[in-house]
């Protein structure tokens, strides 16, 4: 039942979230200060790790293609098909989920621990719209951060494939364009967007309502990441199925 109830609730926040705007001269700072630290400062770990997945898909599908019959092209095809499908928008969005939801959940959390929040709704202002929304729409950019990881992923495929000996450069190229089709980007976007909306809003969530002190704040900001987790895993077998079957 609690379960339930905090269902319940998390849909009530997204309402209340959307109710009663804050200025736009304030609002405008707000976002741009988000996109700052949640798109922007989080694209050195998207770049990191996108570079060394797309070379470990490369590697490990190099090492499976023992049949001499299967053209060296299907490495990259391989590569390309992983990252821009998988990796960079469900694989991401999970390291985003701890990366970015901690820190929002920690920065609202404590928020509340040192009652600002109680002091914004005295002074008349809807801290749900102040806190969250700009969130929201910051992480609208997030598709751009994922856009960086398809790229930066099958580049480090090539360089892995390339240089460690596995493929020609040549026979990766013709792997990437063979049988391209332009709606998986789209239906990567796609979900990207969803997640960016989970990533703002189940941290925003657990760190608004939370009670306790400094303690709870941390076990707030890991039963967090754990639900953000779990939702993305959930939506993304949905819009696979919903999108692609």
């Amino acid at each position: 039942m609690n379960y339930i109830a905090s269902i319940g609730s998390y849909f009530i926040m997204i309402k209340e979230v959307f109710k009663k705007p804050t200025k736009w001269s304030i609002m405008k700072t707000l976002i741009l200060k988000e996109i700052d630290e949640l798109v922007f400062g989080s694209l050195g770990i998207i770049i990191f790790i996108s570079f060394f997945i797309g070379g470990v898909v490369t590697i490990q599908t190099a090492l499976n293609l023992t049949n001499p019959l299967i053209p060296e092209s299907l490495i990259g095809f391989a590569a390309r098909q992983s990252v821009i499908l998988e990796f960079a928008p469900t694989f991401t969005s999970i390291i985003m989920a701890g990366k970015v939801g901690s820190y929002i959940t920690s920065s609202i959390g404590t928020m509340r621990v040192t009652e600002q929040i109680d002091a914004l709704e005295v002074m008349g202002v809807n801290s749900l719209n102040y806190l969250v929304f700009p969130k929201i729409i910051a992480l609208l950019l997030y598709p751009f951060a994922i856009a960086i990881a398809m790229y930066v992923g099958i580049f480090g495929g090539w360089i892995a494939g390339v240089f460690g000996g596995f493929t020609t450069s040549a026979s990766f190229i013709e792997g990437i364009q063979l049988d391209f089709i332009p709606y998986h980007v789209t239906y990567a976007f796609i979900k990207s967007i969803i997640f960016a909306f989970v990533i703002a809003t189940i941290p925003s969530f657990h760190g608004y309502y939370m009670k306790g002190g400094a303690l709870e704040v941390g076990k707030a900001s890991t039963t967090a990441f754990v639900w953000t987790s779990v939702a993305i895993i959930i939506l993304n077998y949905i819009l696979t199925q919903l999108l692609l079957g």
